[in-house]
């Protein structure tokens, strides 16, 4: 702030009474939100003013305060906003002001940290020092506090440290001293004209390579596009006249600082607008904390390699919650009974989870840190304690497509306390809760079935044990016992034409772009591919409740062992020998663990249950790599769900995929026109163990 010196000040400072200082006081309670390689910024002012002698002086240090000379002028910004063109003299002076802070020596800067280059030249080290730096300045100080609203936003929690291990080699340049904070409101015209810049706020100010000092300044001056050819070659003249070895592969290496620039920003970006929506804001408060994020989060997907971006809807309500439970804790004014709810009257109150209970829950939802948010394809599910509930519960809300292209038949809830009602021997969640919150969002609250503590829990990635291959085994004999009446309309007895006619049915609303390039690669039509599965006859079996997809993340390792069953949205009732193979298909299963289940699955269900799955059983694995050669390629183009990692681990084996379907529909795999085609299709590397997620030998 700017104030007049009293006259018992002005003897302090040796200034005039009623002169104008800048008093600059740091705020104990301020987010941690920038790169700080020096602490005070008196002592760089006073070591540069010998060569930048019109930087503000430091007339006063106290602890926490700093009285600064008063720079007289206005800020850029006050005579040409951010996003307006700036004009091309002043674009040149701006250049000059970069280039003077070379002439700063290297032996009249206070010592810099310890995980600084020891080269002053190397290039690649000091970005990476700078990616090292944003981890544990800007990301691991904020992250206990923000790092449930980083997940829920996708940036995983290593995602500066793997910037980090990215940097390539760079060309060297010679460091020097650099601003790193040059926008429009840290640049003051000045009234004299002479100089007719002047820099201020100096406290982030470092020792580096120039190149870095450019690209924080081409991004934060908020330069029009189409102005940044204009300024880097006014910086590529003018730095070059000043020291020619710096613009030394400028053209190569000055995207990657760019990249860092955008990257690191997506950390004060969020936070900033996540913490200006308060206690009490409106829908315009809203919206404009929403389209922050989504530029921030947009602007840092490529450099962070983010999997997805949530839409601006998503975010928003992100947003709204988070606020809702963490703004009143840092507040210490809102309670859980401000959390604003409507009940779902199609699940009753559980005995073991009150009204109350649903409430405290979506408050420590919005409230929970990173490790406890678990982002997959079509949910968001938080795990969080409820005071005065004996175990940790599960938040869920949808994400993802909108209209995913595997249509689910029942409802979740419904299946959930069918299965809890009829007493079977099968571990599944109890649904809690259901109901809208916040922005008319629906939630479902279960019980959650990982560590009692609430930690992420573990699956058979990799395939299941011997023990959890009977186990699962006896679970899908106890589902055969629950009344399917009882869960909602279901499929008929002839299961595997209905199975059959959904999946033409899905192939032929696939988008335009995808159709035409499962053309290309030999996959047929929906019409063609119905007249080829018309060749098979099942045997009619007994129709059962069926989990539907029971890929190795919808199963739960127990602590006390055996597996939960987590993920019913794509329940169904169908013939009990498709979920067996389904599950076959999704995850990787060994021979010896294959034929256990089958030999158990055998014997332990009833005969009406599995009569002739010999002969069929590879009709339905067929169907599966057929199904998952088209959804895997859609995924590939519309980029959809690439984040879960049962999703990541099909789409990196695609092309393995892509031979088994072809080869199990009879066809000839068709060799694409085009070579780059062919060479973007993953192809994965198993050892020759697995196909597709498919046993080799099956």
């Amino acid at each position: 702030m700017v104030r007049p010196l009293t006259e018992a000040q002005s003897r302090l400072v040796g200034g005039d009474s009623g002169q104008p200082v800048t008093v600059r006081l740091r705020i104990p309670s301020a987010l941690p939100v920038v790169i700080r390689t020096w602490q005070d910024e008196a002592e760089i002012l006073n070591t540069i003013r010998a060569v930048l002698p019109h930087v503000p002086q430091c007339l006063v240090k106290r602890r926490d305060m700093t009285i600064l000379s008063y720079v007289e002028g206005v800020p850029l910004s006050s005579i040409c906003p951010g996003g307006k063109p700036v004009d091309p003299d002043l674009i040149h002076a701006l250049a000059h002001l970069l280039a003077d802070m070379t002439e700063v020596r290297r032996k009249d800067l206070p010592p810099v940290p310890m995980s600084w280059p020891r080269s002053s030249r190397d290039s690649s080290a000091f970005l990476r020092a700078l990616a090292f730096a944003a981890e544990e300045q800007i990301r691991q100080r904020n992250w206990a506090e923000f790092g449930g609203l980083f997940a829920m936003l996708g940036i995983p929690e290593n995602a500066m440290v793997r910037f980090a291990e990215r940097v390539p080699r760079l060309i060297s340049r010679p460091f020097s001293l650099l601003h790193t904070d040059l926008h429009r409101d840290n640049v003051i015209v000045s009234y004299h004209g002479d100089p007719p810049l002047i820099c201020v706020d100096w406290e982030l100010a470092t020792y580096g390579d120039p190149l870095h000092d450019l690209a924080t300044h081409l991004v934060r001056m908020q330069y029009p596009d189409y102005q940044w050819p204009e300024v880097i070659a006014a910086w590529r003249e003018v730095m070059g006249e000043r020291r020619s070895k710096a613009v030394n592969g400028l053209d190569r290496d000055l995207k990657h600082y760019v990249a860092f620039e955008r990257a690191q920003s997506v950390y004060p970006d969020v936070m900033r607008a996540a913490t200006a929506l308060g206690d009490s804001f409106g829908q315009r408060d809203l919206d404009a904390a929403t389209q922050a994020v989504f530029r921030a989060l947009i602007a840092a997907e490529e450099p962070l390699q983010l999997k997805s971006v949530p839409d601006e809807n998503e975010i928003e309500r992100i947003l709204y919650r988070w606020n809702e439970s963490h703004g009143g804790r840092r507040n210490q004014r809102r309670s859980v009974s401000q959390i604003v709810w409507q009940r779902d009257y199609r699940v009753p109150v559980h005995p073991e989870f009150t009204l109350s209970a649903v409430s405290r829950a979506l408050f420590e939802e919005g409230a929970a840190s990173a490790d406890r948010v678990f982002k997959g394809t079509a949910h968001l599910s938080t795990a969080v304690r409820v005071q005065g509930v004996d175990f940790p519960v599960m938040v869920r809300r949808k994400v993802g497509s909108v209209n995913p292209r595997e249509r689910r038949f029942l409802n979740e809830h419904a299946v959930l306390r069918a299965i809890e009602r009829s007493g079977v021997s099968v571990r599944a969640p109890r649904v809690l809760a259901l109901g809208t919150s916040g922005l008319q969002e629906p939630f479902t609250i279960h019980s959650y079935e990982g560590p009692a503590d609430g930690s992420p829990p573990d699956h058979p990635a990799d395939g299941l044990r011997p023990h959890e291959a009977d186990d699962l085994v006896d679970q899908l004999c106890a589902l055969t016992r629950v009344d399917c009446e009882k869960v909602g309309p279901g499929r008929g007895l002839d299961f595997h034409r209905e199975l059959q006619d959904e999946l033409v049915r899905m192939v032929n609303e696939l988008p335009t772009g995808t159709r035409d390039l499962a053309r290309e690669l030999g996959l047929p039509s929906s019409f063609r591919l119905g007249e080829i599965l018309d060749r098979h006859i099942l045997t009619p079996r007994r129709p059962v409740l069926l989990h539907g997809d029971l890929n190795p993340w919808n199963l739960v390792r127990r602590e006390q062992g055996g597996l939960t069953l987590i993920d019913w949205e794509m329940a169904m009732v169908g013939d009990p020998l498709y979920d067996l193979v389904r599950h076959m298909h999704l995850t990787p299963t060994r021979p010896e663990i294959r034929e256990r289940l089958f030999a158990r699955w055998a014997a332990r269900l009833p005969e009406d249950c599995t009569k002739g799955w010999r002969d069929d059983w590879q009709v339905y694995r067929w169907i599966e790599v057929v199904r998952s050669a088209y959804v895997d390629l859609d995924r590939l183009v519309t980029g959809d769900s690439l984040d879960a990692p049962n999703v990541r681990r099909a789409v990196d084996t695609y092309a393995m995929t892509l031979a088994s379907a072809t080869a199990a529909l009879g066809l000839k795999g068709k060799s694409t026109a085009n070579p780059y085609l062919a060479r973007a299709l993953p192809h994965g590397d198993h050892g020759g163990r697995w196909t597709a997620g498919v046993p080799a030998d099956c």
